[in-house]
């Protein structure tokens, strides 16, 4: 059983949506995201990212950045570009990308079945990081950004969406500057919001696709503000937190791919002969390579490119983690041929989005790297069988497109 509960959403007038929708805070450092800001006011990293307007944003974490995304909210809302919705209600989010669409539904998800496991995680959270959204969230008193969760697909769900989606007219329709399209219907029926909420208790688990850190600090503050009111009753906004949720077939997930500083100071030749330990090399032509097929790796060295395959007895299929090209190209190169051990803190390795193609590998290797790796995109099947054993998935598994903007949905806590 999963709750979903309506919520009233503060949100952008129509007029505005295309203004204040901005990609998620963690997809830009701040100096990118004080130029993605400029000549553009409303623009909601004026709340996720504050420090863009401090004189000094060298420090993100100061208490006086989240006083400023606090005061950068309240003013959207006293200057007319958003406003909050009078009822609870659910809204139907869909977004369009290169020609492939998929639409979820825009709730509030409970804070015990993020506890309880109902909702599902793959990855482990960064202190610092969550410490950084438990105060935005705990300042600005509300969820500024959606976790983006999955689940099984349900026909009652998709004969629903397609119903709203078809019979009523959407509330938003642009296009953000990365060339998605979001369109936004109101779910606001009295029928429709009861059908939502008896079909989700239908559904056994949600997964978080993407924003392990936004839920963990999310369910930090809650449970917070029920030890500050512990005459809480569990339907208090604070109990529950800002999601959109997609069926598992709509999804796509690109590939994390690698680039290495150097090659721990073997020559081309020996580094070869290490790597062809555990996989075919083969060399080829000058067209980047993308993988294919599972288990199979793009490689560039310098400027010859490599078709590298797992060889038998490398891995072992039946262990969901083990089996997962980033804990191979991991297991049986990155950490014994090269050294890099702790992925999340050798400054030698750096993961590039798969949103940015094999030719930003190519630039990178002329430019500052010594080695690329291309991958093979991590299944969302994958992903919910390893949620499901309740394992933890290598960093930087996964690559999610498109990426859900933030500043559409707020959901206050109070």
């Amino acid at each position: 059983m999963s709750l979903l509960k309506p919520f009233r959403a503060v949100r952008p007038l129509p007029e505005y949506a295309y203004h204040v929708a901005a990609l998620p805070y963690d997809v830009m450092n701040s100096k990118e995201a004080a130029q993605m800001v400029k000549n553009k006011p409303y623009s909601f990293l004026h709340v996720d990212r504050a420090e863009i307007d401090m004189p000094d944003i060298s420090d993100a974490y100061s208490p006086a950045v989240y006083q400023k995304a606090r005061a950068n909210l309240h003013a959207l809302v006293a200057n007319g570009v958003c406003a909050k919705d009078d009822k609870p209600m659910f809204y139907i989010y869909r977004l369009i990308m290169n020609g492939r669409s998929q639409t979820g539904v825009v709730g509030c998800v409970s804070v015990d079945e993020y506890i309880d496991n109902t909702i599902k995680k793959h990855e482990y959270t960064v202190a610092e990081k969550e410490k950084d959204r438990i105060n935005h969230v705990d300042v600005c008193d509300a969820n500024t950004g959606p976790i983006y969760l999955t689940h099984r697909p349900d026909p009652r769900l998709s004969a629903l969406l397609k119903n709203v989606t078809e019979s009523k007219k959407p509330v938003y329709d642009f296009f953000s500057d990365n060339g998605v399209e979001n369109i936004v219907w109101l779910a606001d029926s009295d029928e429709t919001i009861a059908e939502i909420i008896d079909i989700f208790k239908g559904i056994d688990s949600l997964y978080i696709a993407d924003g392990h850190h936004r839920a963990a600090s999310a369910a930090h503050v809650g449970v917070d503000r029920r030890r500050s009111c512990p005459d809480y009753d569990g339907s208090e906004e604070f109990n529950y937190f800002l999601a959109v949720l997609f069926a598992c077939d709509e999804l796509k997930i690109l590939p994390y791919n690698r680039v290495v500083k150097d090659t721990a100071g073997l020559s081309k030749e020996e580094f070869l002969k290490r790597v062809s330990v555990n996989f075919d090399i083969e060399e080829i032509g000058k067209d980047a390579f993308e993988p294919k097929e599972l288990h199979t790796f793009g490689m560039l060295l310098g400027d010859t490119r490599y078709r590298l395959k797992a060889k038998e007895g490398t891995f072992s299929e039946n262990d969901a983690v083990e089996s997962l090209d980033v804990s191979i190209i991991h297991n049986n190169l990155l950490a014994p041929v090269l050294g890099i051990v702790d992925p999340r803190a050798d400054k030698r390795i750096e993961f590039i989005g798969g949103i940015r193609g094999v030719g930003e590998l190519e630039r990178r290797v002329k430019e500052d790297m010594a080695l690329a790796f291309s991958m093979y995109p991590t299944s969302v099947d994958q992903l919910m069988k390893i949620a499901d054993n309740g394992k933890i998935m290598p960093p930087k598994s996964t690559w999610f497109e498109p990426k859900l903007l933030s500043g559409l949905f707020i959901h206050e806590l109070k």
